[in-house]
Parts: structure tokens; sequence; C-alpha cells
């Protein structure tokens, strides 16, 4: 008859005389295609960076060679980072470095990262008085590295006792008088002219130390296959050779990008870099 169900073999014969399988028949279908769904999803390698202008060169190529296809990319706060990689919420962050010592099981896996062999100009302290007058340092909440820097060097390079504030999210406004604050990201480039003071933080580091800062690496939580290590190491070199085109895409009226890219950041961490980090870590551990 029409519509008589064959149900050994799944299908059912349509009004118009076809065969067809059954709505029982691709139910299966429909649970194996979901699953693979979740489980390719499950199998990518969770990858977070902070958005700033200053991580456009290493995703540029992360987010365009074939790597892109294994990893689910993530953007958030500096400080959030660490709390996801310590959740393992997430497997691999380009995180800042302070927040090392806190991750179980912490690897660095890339030669590439955020840091600087003097001045950096996106993380300073910024003022209205000159440093012998500050009294009360308002300390960026979205960075836990620049937090400790600002610290250290107040306490042993500019041999200065301050009242420590938790910065709200509009803090800027109240840097005034007797009041200063760290400031760090595409914000500090935006605030470059507007304060008297502007103490950089990587070029006091380096004034204090004689060395190179890092202020951020590509730190996972567990081992990672050698396979995705040695295309991730590769995917981040891929922007250092597009950094006019990225520039060209991010019109920014504050601070030169090509200036910023290639004299104020640097990418690659050689030996100098990691002897700079491993002295910073030594200072807060």
């Amino acid at each position: 008859m029409v519509g008589e169900r064959c149900e050994t073999i799944g299908y059912h014969t349509s009004i118009s005389g076809r065969r067809e399988l059954s709505d029982k028949a691709i139910e299966p279908f429909k649970s194996v295609s979901l699953r693979a769904k979740k489980q390719n999803l499950a199998s990518k390698i969770k990858v977070a960076a902070v958005s700033y202008l200053n991580t456009k060169p290493l995703l540029y190529g992360i987010e365009r060679s074939d790597l892109a296809n294994d990893i689910e990319l993530i953007v958030d706060y500096p400080a959030q980072l660490a709390k996801s990689l310590q959740g393992g919420s997430i497997d691999l962050a380009l995180l800042p470095v302070a927040a090392i010592p806190s991750i179980t099981g912490a690897n660095i896996i890339s030669d590439y990262g955020i840091a600087a062999d003097g001045n950096v100009v996106s993380v300073a302290l910024f003022s209205q008085v000159p440093m012998d007058e500050i009294k009360t340092v308002y300390l960026d909440y979205q960075s836990r590295t620049s937090v400790r820097l600002a610290q250290l060097l107040l306490a042993n390079h500019w041999k200065k006792k301050v009242e420590y504030k938790p910065a709200s999210e509009h803090y800027i406004d109240y840097i005034n008088g007797t009041d200063a604050g760290v400031i760090i990201g595409d914000r500090a480039l935006q605030q470059l002219s507007n304060f008297d003071y502007v103490y950089d933080l990587s070029a006091a580091w380096k004034a204090y130390t004689g060395l190179d800062f890092v202020f951020a690496a590509w730190v996972a939580n567990k081992e990672l296959p050698v396979d995705f290590i040695e295309r991730f190491n590769k995917a981040n070199a891929i922007g250092l050779d597009h950094l006019d085109e990225i520039v060209a895409a991010n019109p920014f009226p504050y601070y030169d990008l090509h200036t910023y890219y290639t004299d104020n950041i640097k990418y690659y961490l050689d030996s100098e870099k990691r002897k700079g980090l491993a002295r910073f870590l030594a200072f807060i551990g």
C-alpha cells in the first residue's frame, strides 16, 4: 500500500511512489552527526589572548594559517586569562608572566610573546606631578604583571612608599594631583599626551636590572602535541612579515603603530628576554 512502512530496512514508500528513509531510520544519523560536531569542538585546542593592538602581529598568522582549523580562539582581559588557564577551561594562553607560578604544569611553548628591551610605551605610570611628589598609585585591574612590575620598581628602583588603590573602570579620570596610575595597553597609548609625566615601566626595569622584560608568553597548562607546537610557532611568525598590512588595517591616531611594532614591542623571546623573565619571576616568587 502507498505509505506502507518497511521498518526492517528503515524505508517507507512515499505518495509519489519513491522509497525514502523513514524518520526512525534518519534519527540515528542525526545523533551521530551532532556527536561528531561536539567531539570535533571538544578536540580543538582552546587558545586565548587579549585583543590589544600589540597582539595583532601574533594573531595575524594564527587566524590565517591552517592552524585555525585546529583551535578555538578566545579573547579576554589579561587577568582573566590566568583564571581560565587555572580552571582548565582553556589549554593555552598569551599569559601575563606574573601568573605563570599560579598555573599547575605551566609550560612556555613558543619562541614568541610580548616583550621589550627599553621603552615599551604601552605600560607606564602616569602622573601630573614628578615621582618624588606621588603619594597614591591606582593599579590597573587588567594585568597582574604590570601591577607587580610597578610595585617592584616603586619600592626598589624609585625607593617610593606609596598608597596603592585598586582601580575602578574609570580610574584614569582620578589620576590628578599626587594620585598617579598604572595604565596599560591601547589605553596607555591614548593617554600619552594627556599627562605631564609618563614613567615607562619597561625602561625603568632596564635601568634597574640591565635586562629586557617579557610581559606575556604563550603558556600551556598541559602537554600539547609536538606537531601542533611547531605549527603554532611558525604561525606566530607570519604576522611579523605583514606589519604594513596590519598597521593599515588598524587605524590608530594616537601613536605610530609601525614604530610600536618594530621599535617598542619585541616579539621574539631570545636568550636576553628569557634572562629578564627569569629575574622577574625570581623577584616576585
